[in-house]
Order: C-alpha cells, then structure tokens, then sequence
C-alpha cells in the first residue's frame, strides 16, 4: 500500500521527494498489535497500515479519511483510543490547535526521537535516533516520558520560500 498524502500543497516537493515513511523499519501491523496482545480487526490493522506508510504524523480526521469507509465512528475511536493507550500510536501536540498522531517509535524499537514541526505547512516529521537524554533532573526527580518538538520550516517549504523570492 503506498500512498502520498499531501497535506498542504507546499509540501509537495518535500513528500514527493523523500517517498519514504517516516518510520524507516516499516513495522507490520500483525506484529505490533501481537506484541500487546491486542486481537487483530481490520480497523486496527488499517490504521496501523496508514500510520506506518505516512510520510508525516496525521491528524484523527486525516486517518479516518484514508481508512476504509466500512467502519463506523464508534469502531474507528474505540481501536484509535485502544492504539494509543497500549502505546502502539504516539499523540503529538503542538499546541492547542495542533495535535497529530504517529506510530509509537518505542513499540518497534526505534528509542529516543524528537518532532520537527514545520511552521508553514504543519506537517509533523518524526526524527529518529535523536538522543534526548542527558537532561539533569533535581535530586529526588524521576523522568517517565520526554517530548521535544522542534518548530521552523521544513526543507520544502523553505525551498518554495526561496523559489518565491526568486520569481
């Protein structure tokens, strides 16, 4: 199943450029849900199926989009919220307004990894094998999760921006 989602049409360039998901071990479905000893349904498989060809974290709305039409509201949010809460889907927040979702890298084995978000175009890019240890917490204090976001313009954003002051 290999599939372009384009988000905004600036990040064309950049989607269509690089053609890969952003998750580079391209994990089976069957094996993740396995791994949590979680029943596989076909909801659950296909998003799993689309998080893991996504080239960028995607939105509730965006996955419900790609995902075969035979299920129902109350199926897809019952396997999304069952994903999520057995760590296979990672939630993403920006900000308020911005919350995106993405395969959980640590239930593939991938470790540590930060998000950049692109200010232009909203896409959320997971970068693997970024180290975020090394943060000192205070005596006593004990970290269970760290999330880093980098925001700033993705390469196809910044290369339309150049392309724009050009013309």
């Amino acid at each position: 199943m290999n599939f372009y989602l384009l988000l905004q049409p600036c990040c064309k360039y950049y989607i269509v450029e690089s053609g890969h998901p952003i998750h580079p071990k391209n994990p089976e479905p069957e094996e993740l849900l396995q791994s949590r000893n979680l029943r596989r349904t076909s909801c659950r498989q296909g998003i799993l199926d689309i998080l893991a060809q996504a080239t960028a974290a995607l939105t509730e709305n965006e996955i419900k989009a790609l995902l075969d039409k035979s299920h129902d509201r109350t199926t897809f949010y019952r396997s999304f919220r069952t994903l999520i809460d057995k760590n296979l889907v990672h939630r993403i927040v920006v900000d308020n307004l911005v919350v995106k979702y993405a395969l959980n890298p640590q239930s593939y084995g991938s470790g540590e990894h930060v998000h950049f978000y692109c200010t232009r175009c909203d896409n959320i890019i997971c970068i693997d094998n970024t180290h975020v240890s090394g943060i000192s917490l205070p005596l006593g204090f004990e970290a269970e999760e760290t999330e880093v976001i980098i925001k700033g313009t993705c390469k196809s954003c910044k290369l339309n921006k150049n392309t724009d002051h050009n013309e």
